[in-house]
C-alpha cells in the first residue's frame, strides 16, 4: 500500500514528522513500513515561465528563439526546436543549471551560435504521460494554459507546485489480518493513534438533487447467492466524462494508479480511500434495469473489461442483469457494461462479497487486480455505504452528473458488533506490564474502539480482534513494545516431547540407520504403470487407488497404495549408476481410499527395506529381526508366503506378531519383476506395516537381570516332512507352556536316504533355566516331555530314532 502524505493531511496532521521518523514510529506500532520515496526530488530548478516573444533563429530552419518571463524582471533567452510554442504560451521552463528526471542535467550554453539558458519541457522531460496530464501532447512543449489550473499560476513558481508533483509517498507491509490498512483512511488511523493526534474523517456529505427524479426509477436489486453479504447501488444521470482534475489526479498517481476519466478515477479514488473497491456501470447496458447477484452457470461466458474472453465455472459469483453477467463480482467489470464517452447515465456499486470465493474465482481465471486482493483479504460490511456516499459526493465536488435521490442497499445478515470484556489485572498479566487502566482506555479509545463499562466494542472493520490476547495486543504495540520492562516469565511451563508414535517413528529410523541402511524420501504420487511392474493382478486391492485430479503427469497420477515399488525405483536407479552395492529403507506414507468417497483417504506408513549386491535372504531377515527387537517386538515368528506375485515364491516370508497379526512380507523379489526394472543381481525387499508393529511392540523395556544359576541344555532331533517350517516347530516348543524355558536355537538341518524321501531331520537345542535354583535333571526331564507330547499333539512329529 503506498500512501501520499499529502493525502494523509486529509484526516491526521502529522507534517512536522520527517519521513524516516515517522516511518519508524509505524513499524514500531505494528505497521511494517518497507521504504519512502520523495517524488519528483529528481526535478530540480524548472519553474513557470511565460513566452514574451518568439524569433527566428538566423542560422537555422527549424530553430526558434524564445525570451521568457520567469518572473525575475528580467527576461531570460532559450532556443527550442518545438513547433507548437507561441507567444503567451505558459510553459515549463528548466533553468540553466538544471535537473530532470533520468539523472539529466540542463546547462547553458550555445546552439548555431546563439545564447540558450535552459530548456522548455515536455511532460516526457517531467516524468509525466499524457494519463496524468491528458490535455497535453506527447512531441511537444507542455503548454500550462491548457490546464484549468492555469489560472492560479505564478511566473517563476516552482513547476513541482504548479503541477502538485512534490509529496512524499511510504510504502507499508500490510499483513493478511490488517485489511482495514489497505486504505488511507485505515492507516490514518494507525497514525493518529501512533502519534496521539485528533483523526478527522469527514462523513461523505451527497446533495438531493430536488427534482423528484428517484432511484426506484431506475434499479432494482436482489442477492441470490450468500457469497454476497451486501449490495448497494446509487444512480448519476447528466453524466460528463472527462479528465479529472489536476488534485485529483495526482493523488492517483502517487498511490500508483493511471488517471483515466473523471467517473473510473472516482471509483479508484473510493477504493484507496476508504478501501472499498467499487464499480460503475453504464445503465443503459443493463438489460431489464435489474441487478441480480447470483453464482454463474457451468461454462458461462464472459467478457471482462481488459477484452479478454472468459468460460466460467459454476459457484463463481456474478454481477448480472436480466440476460447476462456484466461484472465478476470482486474481481473485473465486464466489457458490455463499461464507461464510455458517450455514457450519459451511470449506476455506482458498493458490495461485500465472500473473500474466498473473490480468491478462487481470481485465481482460477488469472485475474488478479486491486479490487480482487482487497476482497479476498475481508473488507468491512459497514464501509459498503460510507464508500458510496463519498463517491457521489465527489460527483458533485466535480460536477461530473446529477446524484439520483435515494439509495439501494441490499443487506441481508447485519453485523454484530463484537465485545470484548476489559480486564485490566489480566492484561497486564499477560503482557507483563503495569499500565493502567485509564491509559488502556486511552489507547483503545485513540484506535477507535469504544469503552463503556470494562466492555470493549470492537470497529467493525477489525475482525482481527476477537478476545482479550487481541485487546492485549492492541494496547502493547501503541503503548510501545520497547516500553514493557524486561520481566522474568511467570508461567506453569511443560516441557514439549514426542507423542508415543512419533518416538516410535524415530526408533525406527535410528535402528535401521544404525545397522547400515540409507534413509531415502520419494514422492507419494506414483504412475499405474508401478503396479505392473510389480506383478500386481487385475482386481487386487492394491491397484484402487486415490487419482490426483491435476497430475503434473501420467507418472505422478495416483496416489501409492504400496511403497514397494517407490523403493524398487531407487534401488534401479542405483545399480544403474554402477553402485555395487546398496541397503535403503524408507518410512512411507501410503494411501487408501475411503469406501465412503466424501471422506479422505486413510493414510496409514509402512517401512520399506530393500538391499542389493552381498545381501541375501538371511541378512534382509537379519535386518528385520534386529528392528523387531529393538523397537520392542520380541515375541514373533517367520512363515514361508508362496502367493504374492511380488515376490519369489520360494523365497519369501511372512512376518507374524505371536497374537497372528501379520506385520509384514520380506524376500527375494520375483523373477519378472528384477526383468521388469532390469536388474542383474538378486534383489530383497521387505514391506512392514508400522501401524501394526506399533500397535503390538511393548511400550517398556523390562529389566532382566543377569541369571544367577546355571541352565540345563537338552537337545532334540526329529523327523518331520519336508514341507514342515522349522520356524513352525520352533514356535510350538515356545508355546508348550513350559515356564522353564528360556531359548530355542536351531542347529541342524539333516537329508539323507536313511531320513526317508521328502523328509527331513531338524535338531534343537533347548536351554532351561529358573531364576531362584538350579535346576535339577527330574524337573528338566519334566519339561522336556511336556514339549515332546506337545510336538507330537499338534505337529505329528517325535524324536529321531
Amino acid at each position: 500500500m503506498n500512501l501520499s502524505r499529502k493525502w494523509l493531511t486529509d484526516y491526521v496532521d502529522v507534517t512536522e514528522v520527517n519521513n524516516k521518523d515517522y516511518c519508524d514510529r509505524m513499524t514500531d506500532t505494528g505497521s511494517k513500513v518497507e521504504g519512502f520515496e520523495a517524488l519528483a526530488s529528481d526535478i530540480d530548478n524548472v519553474v513557470v515561465g511565460k513566452i514574451t516573444k518568439i524569433t527566428k533563429h538566423e542560422n537555422s530552419d527549424h530553430l526558434q528563439i524564445c525570451m521568457l518571463d520567469v518572473g525575475e524582471g528580467k527576461d531570460i533567452q532559450i532556443v527550442t526546436g518545438a513547433r507548437n510554442v507561441f507567444e503567451g504560451a505558459i510553459v515549463p521552463v528548466a533553468k540553466a543549471p538544471a535537473k530532470l528526471p533520468g539523472d539529466i542535467t540542463i546547462k547553458a550554453g550555445k546552439l548555431r551560435g546563439v545564447e540558450s539558458n535552459g530548456m522548455l519541457c515536455s511532460i516526457t522531460e517531467l516524468g509525466l504521460t499524457t494519463h496524468d496530464m491528458p490535455s497535453a501532447i506527447e512531441n511537444g512543449i507542455f503548454i500550462l494554459n491548457e490546464l484549468e489550473e492555469s489560472k492560479d499560476y505564478t511566473l517563476g513558481m516552482d513547476i513541482k507546485e504548479a503541477l502538485m508533483l512534490s509529496d512524499d509517498v511510504v510504502e507499508f507491509e500490510i499483513t493478511p489480518n490488517r485489511p482495514d490498512c489497505l486504505s488511507v483512511i485505515g492507516l490514518a488511523r494507525e497514525s493518529a493513534a501512533s502519534f496521539e493526534k485528533e483523526l478527522k474523517i469527514p462523513t461523505p456529505v451527497v446533495k438531493n438533487a430536488g427534482d423528484g427524479d428517484k432511484i426506484d426509477n431506475y434499479i432494482k436489486v436482489d442477492i441470490e447467492s450468500t457469497l454476497c453479504k451486501r449490495y448497494a447501488a446509487r444512480v448519476v444521470k447528466n453524466i460528463k466524462i472527462e479528465p479529472s482534475p489536476l488534485w485529483l489526479r495526482m493523488r492517483l498517481r502517487a498511490s500508483g494508479v493511471r488517471p483515466i476519466n473523471n467517473i473510473v478515477d472516482i471509483t479508484n479514488y473510493v477504493m484507496l480511500e476508504y478501501g472499498q473497491p467499487m464499480h460503475a456501470f453504464d445503465y443503459k447496458c443493463l438489460d431489464g434495469s435489474h441487478i441480480i447477484v447470483r453464482e454463474a452457470g457451468e461454462n458461462e461466458s464472459f467478457k471482462s473489461l481488459d477484452d479478454i474472453d472468459h468460460t466460467l465455472k459454476s459457484g463463481m459469483l456474478v454481477i448480472s442483469d436480466e440476460k447476462k453477467a456484466v461484472a465478476l463480482a470482486g474481481v473485473m467489470g465486464g466489457a458490455n457494461s463499461e464507461i464510455t464517452e458517450d455514457t450519459k447515465t451511470v449506476v455506482f456499486e458498493s458490495a461485500n462479497f465472500d473473500g474466498p470465493s473473490v480468491r478462487v474465482t481470481s485465481r482460477a481465471l488469472g485475474m488478479r487486480t486491486e479490487s480482487s486482493s482487497r476482497f479476498e483479504k475481508g473488507i468491512d460490511e459497514e464501509t459498503v455505504i460510507p464508500a458510496i456516499e463519498r463517491a457521489c459526493e465527489l460527483v458533485q465536488i466535480l460536477s461530473a452528473g446529477e446524484v439520483v435521490d435515494g439509495i439501494i442497499d441490499v443487506y441481508p445478515n447485519p453485523k454484530k458488533v463484537r465485545e470484548i470484556p476489559l480486564n485490566a489485572e489480566k492484561i497486564n498479566a499477560f503482557l507483563g506490564t503495569n499500565i493502567s487502566k485509564e491509559e488502556m482506555v486511552r489507547i483503545l479509545t485513540s484506535l477507535t474502539f469504544k469503552v463503556e463499562n470494562d466492555t470493549v466494542y470492537v470497529p467493525s472493520y477489525r475482525d482481527d480482534v476477537e478476545g482479550m490476547q487481541d485487546v492485549a495486543e492492541e494496547i502493547a504495540r501503541i503503548y510501545g513494545y520497547n516500553e514493557i520492562e524486561t520481566t522474568n516469565v511467570v508461567a506453569s511451563l511443560t516441557q514439549g516431547e514426542r507423542t508415543p508414535r512419533q518416538a516410535y517413528d524415530v526408533k525406527v529410523k535410528d535402528t535401521l540407520c544404525a545397522m547400515g541402511l540409507y534413509e531415502i524420501n520419494t514422492f507419494s504420487f506414483i504412475s499405474p504403470k508401478y503396479y505392473d511392474k510389480i506383478n500386481l493382478p487385475e482386481g487386487d486391492k492394491r491397484r484402487n487407488s486415490v487419482v490426483i485430479s491435476n497430475p503434473l503427469g501420467e507418472d505422478t497420477s495416483v496416489m501409492r497404495t504400496t511403497s514397494i515399488p517407490s523403493i524398487l525405483e531407487v534401488l534401479a536407479k542405483n545399480q544403474n549408476l554402477k553402485n555395487e552395492e546398496a541397503s535403503l529403507y524408507e518410512v512411507a506414507t501410503i494411501y487408501i481410499p475411503n469406501e465412503d468417497k466424501a471422506k479422505l483417504p486413510e493414510e496409514p506408513k509402512e517401512i520399506s527395506i530393500g538391499m542389493y549386491g552381498t545381501a541375501d535372504f538371511y541378512d534382509l531377515k537379519g535386518v528385520i529381526e534386529g528392528l523387531f527387537n529393538a523397537c520392542g517386538i520380541t515375541e514373533f515368528y517367520v512363515k514361508a508366503e508362496e502367493n504374492d506375485p511380488t515376490f519369489h515364491p520360494g523365497r519369501c516370508a511372512k512376518i507374524y506378531a505371536n497374537n497372528d497379526t501379520c506385520l509384514g512380507i520380506f524376500g527375494e523379489i520375483h523373477p519378472l519383476v528384477a526383468k521388469n526394472y532390469s536388474f542383474t543381481k538378486r534383489v530383497y525387499v521387505a514391506s512392514l506395516d508400522f501401524e501394526a508393529m506399533f500397535e503390538n511392540h511393548a511400550s517398556e523395556a523390562k529389566y532382566k537381570p543377569l541369571p544367577k544359576f546355571p541352565a540345563l541344555t537338552r537337545d532334540f532331533s526329529f523327523v518331520c516332512d519336508e514341507s514342515l517350517e522349522v520356524g513352525t516347530i520352533e514356535s510350538a516348543i515356545k508355546k508348550s507352556g513350559v515356564k522353564l524355558l528360556e531359548a530355542v536355537k536351531l542347529f541342524d538341518i539333516y537329508r539323507g536316504a536313511q531320513i526317508g524321501e521328502n523328509k527331513k531331520s531338524v535338531s534343537f537345542s533347548v536351554s532351561l533355566r529358573a531364576s531362584d535354583r538350579t535346576l535339577n535333571d527330574e524337573e528338566a526331564d519334566t519339561a522336556v516331555k511336556k514339549i515332546l507330547k506337545t510336538l507330537e499333539k499338534e505337529l505329528g512329529i517325535t524324536l529321531r530314532a
